[in-house]
């Protein structure tokens, strides 16, 4: 006879209790019995409390632990950076716990992705040597533990990367000769295998992807020989079909789309650098933007941290605890 969730209590009604439990919790909570670690820890107990609105979103960062340099530090020493997280609910900042691999410091560059109430590290340089690596590691927030995943099939830099129906999408970048790719893979997180997808039409360095509904957009980048200059196209690859198809003039902007692009309520890009710019005094540089389901958390470089509610509000500055006013690399806001 299976063990009871709860002893006394019909099936249904134990487990409508059980998603009701703070993940924060989880953890402890995987301890009990053994049918409990096998629910706790399970996607499908993930997807239950999705579907029952039952979930806990944050946001997450790759954050420098060290603040800038002032003018009057002539250190040389490139920051290191860690993984914080903001819960909207209580506003409270945390870090997360370093990967065994990379005790002091994330790999420089590296994507920062969430899917399925996990989190996901890809590539980037190892801080010490400076050489890009293929690494993949997963955090399992809940369970607050860090394993290591499928390498990337191929060394890349300044690749994008995003998620869309439960699979993490990696488009462009650099490989070790500088060379601009238009390769494209797809990490299936659950399984923990990569497949290659169709190529784009042309390589794009430095590009940001984002995703439609069921399109991943590859938004703008350079080819090898045109370093530093930004294409205004994007292509965008229809995750059905697994056909590419190339947009001209998607993205008007000079400045490198990374971390930049954003999707307004109906589905359109536009920069969360200009918006910040809009109605601020600060010249948004090194910005990386989030968007919060009607609200917005914009990292705004050596200026802070900018919020606000509702697409067309006046962004405001952020009072932030002072270790976590370092620069960020890459953000996301995922469901646990």
């Amino acid at each position: 006879m299976a063990q009871e969730l709860i002893p006394g209590l019909p099936e249904e009604i134990a487990l409508d209790c059980l998603i009701r439990s703070h993940f924060t919790t989880h953890r402890i909570a995987a301890r009990v019995c053994r049918r409990w670690r096998g629910l706790f820890l399970s996607r499908d107990f993930y997807n239950l409390r999705r579907i029952s609105d039952r979930t806990h979103k944050a946001v997450f960062a790759v954050q420098s632990l060290l603040l800038p340099a002032g003018d009057g530090d002539k250190s040389t020493a490139p920051p290191a950076f860690g993984l914080s997280a903001f819960d909207p609910a209580s506003g409270k900042w945390t870090w997360i716990k370093p990967i065994g691999k990379y005790p002091n410091g994330l790999p420089l560059f590296c994507r920062l992705i969430g899917v399925d109430g996990k989190l996901v590290v890809i590539g980037g340089w190892d801080p010490a040597s400076y050489r890009p690596v293929e690494d993949v590691f997963v955090y399992d927030i809940a369970a607050e533990k860090w394993r290591q995943g499928k390498e990337m099939p191929a060394t890349r830099s300044f690749f994008s990367a995003v998620e869309c129906g439960g699979e993490i999408f990696v488009a462009g970048g650099h490989d070790e000769w500088k060379n601009a790719a238009s390769t494209a893979w797809a990490y299936n997180i659950k399984n923990d295998e990569w497949r290659e997808l169709p190529a784009m039409s042309c390589g794009r360095d430095e590009c940001e992807a984002v995703a439609i509904g069921s399109d991943i957009w590859v938004v703008s980048g350079y080819r090898t020989e045109n370093q530093g200059n930004f294409e205004a196209s994007a292509e965008i690859f229809n995750t059905e079909t697994e056909e590419w198809r190339r947009v001209d003039s998607a993205w008007r902007e000079e400045r490198s789309p990374r971390g930049v692009v954003g999707v307004s309520r109906e589905g359109e890009l536009f920069s969360w650098a200009a918006a910040v710019e809009t109605t601020t005094a600060v010249t948004a540089e090194g910005v990386v933007g989030v968007n919060m389901e009607g609200k917005a958390m914009v990292f705004v470089g050596r200026h802070g941290i900018f919020t606000r509610e509702g697409q067309n509000s006046k962004f405001e500055r952020m009072e932030v605890p002072e270790e976590f006013r370092g620069f960020v690399q890459s953000a996301c806001y995922t469901e646990i």
